[in-house]
């Protein structure tokens, strides 16, 4: 059974860090897309970032561009997002989502999330 896993998120400061892991069973982190999107309330899920399977190609979005890294550890099987200055915009569920394409079928899988609160 596949499992991503979510976990450190939390209420930080304006302008503090977070690092976000996406731990993963089931499954081989480095053999799928991995991708970390957001929900904030009464909003759309949008994409922040996302790493490729094939050659380890980041993406970002704008809004969080030079402000956001993500990572792929696969001895630890896990994704990580190291989100520094972060902002109250930022405030949002964070949800990691692993996608691999294999003979023409589409395999995709999500977690369940982990709350992230930028406040003073």
């Amino acid at each position: 059974q596949v499992q991503l896993v979510e976990s450190g998120g939390g209420l930080v400061q304006p302008g503090g860090s977070l690092r976000l892991s996406c731990a993963a069973s089931g499954l081989i982190v480095e053999y799928y897309r991995i991708g970390w999107f957001r929900q904030a309330p009464g909003k759309e899920r949008e994409g922040v970032s996302s790493i490729s399977n094939s050659n380890n190609r980041a993406t970002y979005a704008e809004s969080v561009k030079g402000r956001f890294t993500i990572s792929r550890d696969n001895a630890k099987n896990t994704v990580f997002l190291q989100m520094n200055s972060l902002k109250p915009e930022d405030t949002a569920v964070y949800s990691c989502n692993a996608v691999n394409s294999i003979a023409g079928k589409t395999y995709e899988y999500w977690g369940q999330g982990t709350q992230v609160t930028v406040s003073s």
